[in-house]
């Protein structure tokens, strides 16, 4: 495979819904009320979810492009810390902020100045290959979990 094919794979990976659904999917038609609400027998929220997906992604895009990155703590600084309704303007900065840092990760998957391959200097062996899956694996994982609050809370299908 051509370096140039498996950028163009990595960088449709990090937006595949080929599958299963996506992002843009599972966000769309969710009522403003139901953002918060909690499925029985479920943990998280759809606005959890949501916001742990964006925070998680801007993490790992920080960690790939910041030569002074700071790991934020965890659990606190991956999660939101405020699980009331969100208001809709909220809601749509999330996607918004999810959407922008998902377009850099694939520009990163793309550049041909970046090995894919390389340690990322400030990490611990971590390669940029590496932090890409992780993003497109993390964020399919809380994707279905979203698909399965919607259909506990019946707004799915």
């Amino acid at each position: 495979m051509s370096d140039r094919a498996l950028r163009e794979q990595v960088a449709a990976l990090l937006g595949w819904e080929d599958a299963h659904a996506g992002v843009r999917l599972v966000v769309e038609g969710v009522p403003r009320n139901q953002w918060a609400a909690r499925a029985a027998g479920l943990p998280h929220s759809l606005w959890q979810l949501l916001e742990h997906i964006r925070l998680a992604q801007h993490d790992i895009l920080d960690f790939c492009r910041n030569p002074n990155y700071a790991q934020p703590k965890w659990p606190d600084d991956y999660w939101p810390g405020n699980t009331d309704v969100p208001a809709a303007k909220a809601v749509a900065a999330s996607v918004a902020a999810y959407l922008a840092d998902l377009k850099a990760l694939t520009e990163l998957a793309g550049d041909p100045g970046v090995d894919l391959f390389a340690r990322i200097p400030h990490g611990t062996g971590q390669t940029y290959l590496r932090e890409l899956f992780l993003v497109a694996d993390h964020t399919s994982y809380h994707v279905g979990q979203m698909v399965d609050v919607r259909r506990a809370l019946g707004i799915w299908g």
